[in-house]
């Protein structure tokens, strides 16, 4: 009934859904040349034979995936893969990362209408839904067509439990879906079996098992060149709030530290002038990535208010706080800073890698701060005791290399559907 309605409520509500779209478009967060795909309509044939097709919904998914994907080509190198995401930067992100067999499409929106031309055009054979939020007419049409889904490393808050524990039968429906649920954590494990997932396994978090992010060497080094010795620290994948906060930390670090810099890059690259404009407000002088001016001496802010480069900042600073922790956004993966040799600090919000941030914690490999006006004292403890910063980093590093096994066990409770998809007819 409830799955009925929602198909309903979306079928009539396209105009409202087109309105929805054209202002995400006109934000430019949505990509104009591909737009018709969002819309179920493919740019591109669909390849002979075997098709997987792998769902991440943003960066931080599509990021956690390509080691899974690399993996997936390995072992069934005539199996084609299609990658779906939802955003402009994480299709842009994964441009030149996918290796060949597999290719990227946007994820349609989950209109009945849309779903339908989507499956009827690429007819996948199996599919890998990477956290994926439950979206009522893909899962519904998977299931009428029976298409095998699986979902990975899956992840559930307490609020959303809570919200779909009121609709527990419709829930039990949509979840009818998978012939798997492999999940991020024990608890994660049991929201999803309260709310009928079976059979669901945890296999912790496949975001360990991620290559590191890829650097252009050469810019690095002119990089490096351009810093010198002066000290500099990293807020990578800042939030809304957080710029104000690394502003007032700098102003506070410059005292104990001279020549300091500091590097900002938004979680949002779109949000550059904005960031600018707060930078200058706050009395400090700014170079900007997109504008491609140069660190000079006299620089406070260098806003890297560019995509896909975090991996650079990640190896030009060796201390790095993590972005979306102190303005309740949840915080963002830790692992990728880990390692690239960084000693990690991150704030009291870090709900969206919960059990992660634990691990870190407890085993000395990061540190959380339970107020903002704590980096200061933390970055300048960093700086002047090479051997903590030295120690953090590189326990940081152990603690990532030692989970890369998550993968190989996830592809293990994937092997029935995936041996079954590569025996297709080509």
């Amino acid at each position: 009934m409830l799955s009925y309605a929602y198909r309903t409520l979306t079928g009539l509500g396209a105009p409202f859904i087109g309105l929805y779209l054209l202002k995400r478009r006109a934000e430019g967060r949505e990509d104009k040349t591909r737009f018709p795909e969002r819309l179920g309509h493919a740019s591109r044939p669909r390849p002979p034979g075997p098709l997987v097709w792998c769902h991440a919904a943003s960066v931080g998914e599509a990021a956690s995936v390509l080691a899974l994907i690399d993996k997936l080509r390995f072992l069934y190198p005539h199996i084609h893969i299609l990658v779906t995401t939802g955003t402009v930067t994480s299709a842009r992100m994964l441009e030149g990362r996918l290796p060949i067999g597999a290719f990227h499409q946007y994820m349609p929106v989950d209109r009945a209408r849309y779903v339908a031309s989507f499956l009827d055009h690429w007819k996948p054979d199996f599919v890998i839904l990477i956290e994926s939020e439950l979206w009522p007419n893909m899962l519904n049409a998977l299931r009428a067509r029976m298409i095998p889904a699986a979902l990975v490393n899956g992840r559930m808050s307490d609020r959303s439990f809570r919200r779909w524990y009121r609709f527990k039968g419709w829930a039990k429906e949509l979840l009818g879906a998978f012939v798997i649920c492999l999940t991020q954590t024990e608890d994660d494990r049991g929201r999803f079996v309260a709310l009928g997932a079976r059979p669901a396994r945890c296999y912790d978090n496949i975001k360990y098992a991620a290559n590191p992010l890829p650097v252009d060497e050469t810019e690095l080094a002119r990089l490096r060149s351009a810093v010198g010795e002066r000290p500099v620290w990293l807020l990578a994948s800042s939030h809304r709030g957080e710029e104000e906060i690394a502003c007032a930390a700098h102003k506070k670090l410059r005292e104990m530290r001279p020549g300091l810099l500091t590097i900002i890059v938004p979680r949002h690259a779109v949000r550059g002038n904005e960031v600018a404009e707060i930078i200058t407000e706050s009395g400090l002088t700014c170079a900007r990535r997109s504008k491609r001016e140069n660190i000079e001496p006299g620089t406070d802010i260098y806003l890297a208010d560019t995509m896909g480069e975090l991996g650079l900042f990640y190896r030009l600073c060796r201390v790095a706080l993590i972005g979306g922790s102190f303005t309740g956004g949840g915080g963002h993966n830790p692992v990728e800073a880990a390692q690239l040799d960084c000693a990690i600090f991150f704030g009291p919000h870090m709900h969206n890698f919960s059990a992660m941030a634990r691990e870190f914690v407890r085993g000395r490999a990061a540190v959380q701060l339970r107020h903002a006006s704590e980096i200061p004292e933390t970055v300048h403890r960093l700086f002047g005791v090479p051997e903590e910063r030295r120690n953090y980093a590189a326990t940081a590093l152990r603690l990532a290399a030692e989970k890369r096994h998550v993968l190989d066990q996830v592809l293990e409770a994937l092997t029935p559907w995936l041996d079954a998809a590569a025996k297709k007819p080509a």
